[in-house]
């Protein structure tokens, strides 16, 4: 079974287990991947006869996994660290977000979860002119374990289509005529509360930061996370062709100096006058790198930030060594406005 497997996808193992798929490049005959939804009797999702629970802190699924799955949590030379990875052999099912899209489209008898996610990404198409086969929907209504309060995740592929549907995105949030509105306070307080599960931060920097993103909001009052992702023919690397080497923690002043992959997942914020607060001194610091779509749209261009995360040195084929800064692997993870 070959598994060509993406940012955004859902895979099934034979365990009857379900793991959200992280970045683009994997390691031959394993996929990159996070338990997500396992099965338990005291679970508030059902899916046939059996019921699940949804797993969201980090430290959770790791406990999960060192329990249940010891074998796949393993360390990785060439990102250097211990890594979630699910052999290919141990996926009995691929979830894909433009498939379950297609499905939306074409089904008769939707709840309300699905007919609103439906009724989202026809609005962003649409406002946007991209092809259907360019968007699809994520998390919990990709593997039908949605619940009445559920968010919608729509994912948008291609660098060229994330940029138009940003755009577009952008001023449904500014039109009060349109169903899509940003976040007031009340509902960033909401999503403080939640967020501080695994990632450290005051409420006073998480308004600062948070307000006016436009990845994240309402749709005719449920809560949307977008996810822009690039497209395969984007992705140069291969597995092996770059390694990030560890070499350690840090916290660090610096100014963003090109925000335009500040949208994408993973995300990219090129960094200039980086002053070293914590830890260990290296060479200079040039970007601030996260998996996790919490970092989109942190800072823009001119700004300038607090980050404490793992720094890597990165090694590519045919170019010179550099450091970037990791964050999200850890709850003392952060980038802050300052």
């Amino acid at each position: 079974m070959k598994v060509k497997a993406r940012e955004g996808d859902v895979i099934e193992t034979i365990n009857d287990t379900f793991f959200d798929v992280k970045g683009m490049v994997h390691p031959p005959e394993r996929v990159v991947a996070f338990i997500r939804f396992v099965p338990d009797p005291n679970g508030d999702r059902v899916r046939g006869k059996v019921r699940y629970q949804k797993v969201y802190a980090l430290s959770r699924r790791y406990a999960l996994l060192k329990k249940a799955f010891p074998n796949y949590l393993v360390y990785d030379s060439v990102f250097d660290e211990q890594l979630c990875e699910v052999p290919v052999k141990a996926i009995k099912h691929h979830y894909k977000p433009v498939d379950r899209l297609i499905e939306l489209r074409h089904g008769n008898e939707l709840d309300k979860v699905e007919s609103q996610t439906l009724q989202f990404a026809k609005l962003l198409k649409e406002s946007a002119n991209i092809e259907w086969d360019k968007i699809g929907v994520s998390g919990s209504v990709l593997v039908k374990f949605h619940k009445p309060d559920s968010d919608i995740d729509p994912i948008v592929y291609g660098s060229e289509n994330c940029r138009k549907v940003y755009s577009a995105l952008k001023g449904l949030l500014k039109d009060e005529k349109s169903p899509v509105d940003p976040y007031n306070l009340e509902e960033l307080r909401k999503l403080f509360d939640f967020r501080s599960r695994d990632t450290a931060m005051v409420f006073e920097d998480f308004v600062r930061t948070e307000s006016g993103k436009v990845v994240q909001g309402k749709f005719l009052q449920r809560d949307y996370s977008m996810r822009f992702v690039k497209d395969w023919d984007e992705i140069a690397e291969q597995y092996g062709t770059t390694r990030y080497v560890n070499e350690g923690y840090v916290r660090v002043k610096a100014s963003v100096i090109d925000d335009s992959e500040s949208i994408f997942t993973p995300c990219h914020y090129k960094i200039g006058h980086v002053e070293l607060l914590e830890g260990i001194r290296l060479g200079p610091i040039k970007e601030i790198v996260s998996f996790r779509a919490r970092f989109c749209e942190q800072a823009r261009n001119g700004e300038a930030v607090i980050a404490q995360g793992k720094v890597e040195r990165v090694q590519k084929e045919g170019t010179e060594e550099y450091y970037r800064l990791l964050i999200g692997g850890n709850v003392s993870d952060h980038m802050i406005l300052v």
